[in-house]
């Protein structure tokens, strides 16, 4: 059997260290040893993109939050118009490089594109700044609402952050969050937010058992 090859290595203040490692044709990306992402699991992180964009027809402007290894950005991008635009927020900065160097060809090198700009830093943050802006947020940031690998992240699925989300989405517009698993608190907290939720259970491979789950939210206008 052949074992997995370490690419590189990264860590990030107050979280875990990120590690890129190749194993066969299988990319991976553990935290603390637990792997994070898989290049073998993928089929989830394209439904994210999928469900929210049929909810949300021709949207112009769009914030993936969590790059992972690309394939939500790629799904986004093959389902948009070439006027779209499209904002990566991502807190690695090395899991950029990596996306533009080791694993550009699993998304089709998806960063080159026009539509995307990328911005390095939390998603909580940017979010925070974006009154108004965004027709579809999808969220694919850690583990889900259940952190894994920065602590700091559950401020993003908190009341807080959830509200942040409301209001940095334009009237209409949808929020879509990747969980490892369903979260009965989170999608009350959603809801209460002023959402109409529904919750998606979507295959993690194609022919696999394994679900994830998607917390599909479409705003409701209350005058915020």
């Amino acid at each position: 059997m052949l074992e997995s090859q370490t690419i590189d290595s990264a860590r990030i203040a107050g979280g875990g260290e990120f590690v890129l490692a190749k194993h066969d044709e299988e990319w991976i990306v553990r935290v603390d040893g637990r792997v994070l992402m898989s290049s073998r699991m993928h089929d989830s992180e394209e439904a994210l993109a999928e469900h929210a964009l049929e909810r949300c027809p021709d949207p112009e402007t769009i914030l993936v939050g969590g790059l992972g290894l690309g394939f939500t950005l790629r799904a986004v991008l093959d389902r948009v118009s070439e006027r779209a635009q499209v904002t990566v927020a991502e807190l690695v900065p090395e899991l950029v490089v990596w996306n533009r160097t080791h694993l550009a060809a699993l998304h089709e090198h998806s960063l080159d594109d026009p539509r995307c700009q990328v911005v390095v830093g939390d998603v909580f943050d940017h979010i925070k700044q974006s009154p108004k802006t965004y027709d579809v947020i999808l969220l694919d940031v850690d583990n889900g609402p259940v952190a894994l690998s920065s602590a700091k992240n559950q401020r993003l699925y908190s009341e807080y952050g959830v509200r942040a989300c409301y209001r940095a989405l334009r009237a209409d517009g949808v929020l879509a969050v990747w969980s490892s698993g369903p979260n009965a608190r989170f999608e009350r907290r959603v809801a209460a937010a002023g959402f109409n939720v529904e919750v998606l259970r979507v295959a993690a491979r194609r022919g696999s058992r394994a679900r994830h789950v998607i917390f599909m939210a479409e705003r409701q206008s209350r005058g915020q």
